[in-house]
């Protein structure tokens, strides 16, 4: 069929953010279909949430392990994975402006599971949450990590809202957070948990790039840092012999240029950079 091929096409040579979104929809849609089919046979449950869900019971994660990351690509609702999706969209491109995309699935993988331990540890520490059984699903925590640790690497960049006007990343991230603080006691309080813990991720993993006061994370602070190239060496033959010299010398034209866009956006900004420039800074990230 044309539309699958388009589909597996797009799918193909999207970029990891878009590969998140099409992969989270259309678990959603599977989810949905399955509710249908559960209702019409007047079965109770769902596969995909009794098996890939978390649970706020530790026996129940001994048998299922996974639901520690599975639980990150399950949604509750529409307007659930809708905004989710959203913030996903919008801090996944600003975030591969300055990562690679391994380092962006990386922060999504890595912040669902601290969003699922710390969900865990909540609902059995406090008493509040004590004798009662929660579930948790939702792509928030590793959102949170892409969000926060944006906003710890470049606090003062500004994003452009409708409405609205310029917002410097670092007060929308602590708009986030202070949201998840005030409703840690509501409804969704498991949720908000694990905002909080992918939140945290991000935050300390990004500021442990830049301090050796945080070295528990130096095994996987090797995924996010750029490897350095080797330098050039010097070449030798029977004429003369020749060195690479200059202020270049280690950097492809490619790398130059890129580090040129990279220092005009955290001058002025991504919206002040030319179509070419955004094209350029495009291509370059699905390469990595």
């Amino acid at each position: 069929m044309e539309f699958i091929k388009t589909l597996k096409y797009n799918f193909k040579n999207a970029s990891i953010v878009e590969k998140l979104i099409y992969i989270n929809i259309s678990v959603f849609i599977l989810g949905l279909l399955m509710t249908v089919f559960s209702s019409l046979f007047k079965i109770q449950s769902t596969f995909l949430g009794d098996w890939f869900a978390l649970s706020s019971s530790f026996s129940s994660l001994l048998t299922k392990p996974w639901a520690l990351i599975s639980y990150g690509f399950l949604h509750g609702g529409f307007l659930h994975i809708l905004f989710n999706c959203m913030w996903l969209y919008l801090f996944g491109r600003l975030f591969l402006d300055y990562f690679t995309q391994k380092q962006l699935l990386s922060f999504y993988i890595l912040g669902t599971l601290w969003g699922g331990l710390f969900f865990l540890v909540a609902m059995n520490f406090f008493p509040l949450f004590a004798g009662q059984t929660y579930t948790l699903v939702g792509a928030s925590a590793g959102i949170s990590a892409i969000i926060i640790g944006t906003a710890t690497h470049i606090p003062n960049y500004q994003l452009r809202f409708a409405l609205i006007g310029y917002v410097k990343v670092w007060h929308l991230a602590a708009f986030f957070v202070v949201l998840d603080l005030i409703k840690l006691a509501g409804s969704n309080a498991g949720g908000h948990f694990a905002h909080l813990g992918g939140a945290l991720f991000g935050y300390l993993y990004i500021s442990s790039l830049s301090s050796k006061e945080l070295d528990i994370f130096k095994p996987f602070t090797n995924l996010f840092r750029r490897k350095k190239k080797a330098p050039l060496k010097t070449v030798h033959n029977s004429k003369k012999k020749m060195a690479t010299t200059g202020p270049f010398k280690n950097k492809s034209e490619n790398q130059q240029q890129i580090d040129e866009i990279l220092d005009k956006i955290g001058k002025s900004g991504y919206d002040t950079l030319s179509k070419e420039e955004k094209e350029f800074l495009f291509k370059q990230g699905k390469k990595q």
